[in-house]
């Protein structure tokens, strides 16, 4: 079982992005460590509602925690975020 923690952003908060990507980015950095967080990514097919991303977590607790504390979030980057359950087939390990 994995967790999915996708992310949505509006449009106007492209702006908002370079400015705190290098927090957003070590965080991202830290979880990886910690090895609770298996991969992040952006989705290329961005629309004019604003970029999306998923990035998949171990754990619930994990995927909260970086929620919680994601610059990304806390500057209201993402718009609105959702974490549905993930049963993988196939995964790297």
């Amino acid at each position: 079982m994995r967790f999915v923690l996708l992310y949505e952003s509006l449009s106007e908060s492209r702006a908002k992005i370079p400015v705190h990507y290098p927090a957003h980015a070590a965080r991202c950095e830290e979880f990886h460590d910690a090895r609770s967080l298996v991969a992040i990514g952006v989705f290329t097919d961005a629309d004019d509602d604003g970029p999306r991303s998923m990035n998949v977590f171990k754990t619930r607790a994990a995927a909260e925690e970086f929620v919680a504390g994601d610059p990304f979030v806390v500057n209201g980057i993402v718009s609105r975020w959702s974490l549905p359950e993930w049963n993988e087939v196939f995964l790297d390990r």
